[in-house]
């Protein structure tokens, strides 16, 4: 899929290494002993460059995040996260991912092909998205969710996002980086009772950063896709 060495800017690469080295570091200095966090934060931060490229690859990788994300969330009775991710952003990585894969850019498997936003879209994300919501909000409620409110945000903000994703549109990545913004800090508020989960904050810090980058440049690849 990825045929040319220079694939990544100097820029991504720089972006990379940097996410890992302060994910794998906040590990080292705070946690030291839940691998399983680790291994998500870095499957995870891969898969976001290759999905700041349009590159359906890393919607596979996301496919990997989403389950063991669900693993550590219920370790921390975060079952709004877990179900989240295992019963929404899996899948709709799994159809982002066939879709990615049937939408290429000019036959250019590593790079998906843009799609601008329609009337059609924002109408079913202002009809689901309370649904989806509401619906959430009172299953985690019955089932005794740690910290309701942001947990419920948090399901929203990445309804939102997968949707976007799924449909193609650039906005995908702005909505994942306010999803990181609420999961920041729904993690801060689980780190005043277990500090080792400072490294999972540290992580979406850096996810954050990623995602903001990853809009900036699929705006540049819709630009550069409707002047050719």
């Amino acid at each position: 899929m990825i045929k040319k060495l220079n694939y990544f800017t100097k820029f991504e690469i720089c972006l990379w290494l940097s996410s890992v080295s302060f994910i794998t570091g906040s590990f080292l200095i705070f946690d030291r002993s839940n691998y399983l966090t680790l291994i998500a934060s870095l499957v995870g931060i891969t898969s976001l460059i290759f999905c700041a490229k349009g590159n359906p690859f890393g919607q596979l990788m996301m496919v990997v995040f989403s389950a063991i994300y669900g693993v550590i969330s219920f370790g921390f009775a975060y079952y709004g996260e877990m179900l989240t991710y295992l019963g929404m952003t899996f899948p709709m990585a799994m159809i982002s991912l066939i879709t990615w894969l049937k939408n290429p850019y000019k036959k250019n498997k590593a790079e998906v092909e843009v799609r601008r936003i329609k009337k059609g879209d924002v109408y079913a994300l202002i009809v689901l998205t309370p649904i989806v919501t509401l619906t959430f909000f009172f299953i985690l409620r019955a089932l005794g969710n740690a910290n309701l409110l942001p947990s419920t945000l948090s399901v929203t903000t990445s309804f939102i996002a997968a949707f976007l994703c799924f449909r193609r549109s650039p906005y995908f990545a702005l909505a994942y980086a306010v999803n990181d913004v609420v999961l920041i800090l729904l993690w801060s508020l689980a780190a005043i009772k277990d500090f080792s989960y400072f490294s999972v904050i540290i992580c979406f810090v850096v996810f954050l950063v990623n995602d903001l980058y990853s809009f900036t440049n699929w705006r540049r690849m819709q630009k550069r896709q409707a002047t050719k």
